[in-house]
């Protein structure tokens, strides 16, 4: 097999080995099936075409410095999906189920994590849809729970921590006050997909999401979280229609083991002028710096109305905070707070 070069991959789908998925059917499930075959076969009447009875997670498997493949806190994810899919009143895996697919679906496409030198890591893209055929508007009761995988760059294709312009949706919302914005379901992101689109075509790297009700004070970005840097202290929104990041919370665990002070709170539109730097954190990213936010009266208009600039390249206290991540993850520095789940070869 020809060496990959991982610094050509973005994040996106590539080729492995096998997908690992169980059915729960009349609140029963089926043993783990470990397939090659990436297609579904799934009825037409399945609720998830209809009316989206479908969430997901994001989560990396690493090849450690050590030589060793660790999941990075998967329990988490674990605890996401079960909160998302009780929001949709549907089953889904208890958490040893969901850790089990997980490490079924890296020994089954070990020879796809990407060495530690790359840089690169394999993705795992555990997915819940609602299966049962069914015409009327209501949860699923039947349901398939999949763990797929691909060998993937940076989110953006470029190299890590380079910084990227964003804009300020003001007519487009991510998320209802009272919505479904702190879940991690497939609607949300389908929800956002016109208005990212329309950022993208303007040369955006990000768009930056407003609360719905009154659209003055910031949620989150399309594909991320929010933070910035001020005065020594890490800020980032306190909502219950901001997705409950595994990133963000556990660079807030680093910040403050940096010495920096944490607060989660509204941070409304006029604070952006204040803040020392801007990122945006994620499992795909873990930090992306932003260097320009606009401000416009409709995303859709060329005219900006205010323009929030910071540096160019990424902050020190952002790096500092990226490369203590990373390099926990990738087993270069100690894991003081067990987060690490490792993996053991299936040879």
């Amino acid at each position: 097999m020809a060496e990959i070069d991982y610094s050509k991959r973005s994040f996106n789908y590539y080729p492995t080995n096998a997908i690992v998925y169980a059915t729960c059917v009349d609140g029963r499930w089926s043993k783990p099936v470990v397939t090659n075959d990436f297609n579904f076969s799934v009825h037409c009447f399945g609720g998830v075409f209809h009316y989206a009875p479908s969430c997901f997670e994001g989560l990396k498997a690493y090849r450690g410095a050590d030589g060793r493949v660790r999941l990075f806190r998967p329990d988490e994810n674990a605890k996401r999906m079960a909160s998302s899919a009780q929001y949709l009143d549907m089953p889904y895996p208890n958490m040893e189920m969901f850790l089990d697919l997980c490490i079924m679906c890296v020994q089954e496409n070990w020879d796809c994590i990407p060495s530690f030198e790359s840089g690169a890591s394999l993705y795992l893209r555990p997915v819940l849809f609602g299966i049962n055929p069914q015409l009327g508007i209501k949860s699923a009761n039947d349901v398939m729970f999949c763990v797929m995988a691909s060998g993937v760059g940076t989110y953006s294709g470029a190299k890590s921590l380079v910084p990227g312009s964003a804009v300020i949706s003001r007519n487009y919302d991510r998320a209802a006050t009272y919505g479904s914005g702190g879940y991690k379901l497939g609607a949300n992101y389908a929800q956002s997909l016109h208005a990212y689109n329309l950022a993208h075509k303007m040369g955006y790297r990000e768009l930056l999401f407003l609360d719905s009700a009154t659209h003055s004070h910031i949620e989150e970005f399309g594909s991320s979280n929010f933070f910035g840097i001020k005065h020594g202290c890490y800020v980032t929104p306190n909502s219950p229609s901001v997705l409950p990041s595994i990133t963000n919370k556990s660079l807030r665990k680093l910040a403050e083991e940096m010495g920096l002070k944490v607060e989660r709170r509204t941070i409304f539109i006029d604070e952006l002028e204040t803040f020392e730097e801007v990122n945006s954190c994620g499992t795909a990213v873990v930090i992306t710096p932003i260097s320009r936010i606009d401000d416009k009266v409709t995303l859709e208009s060329g005219t900006i109305t205010r323009e929030y600039k910071y540096a160019d390249v990424c902050g020190p206290i952002s790096e500092k905070l990226y490369h203590r991540m990373v390099n926990i993850q990738k087993g270069v520095e100690e894991d003081p707070y067990g987060w690490c789940m490792f993996v053991n070869d299936p040879k």
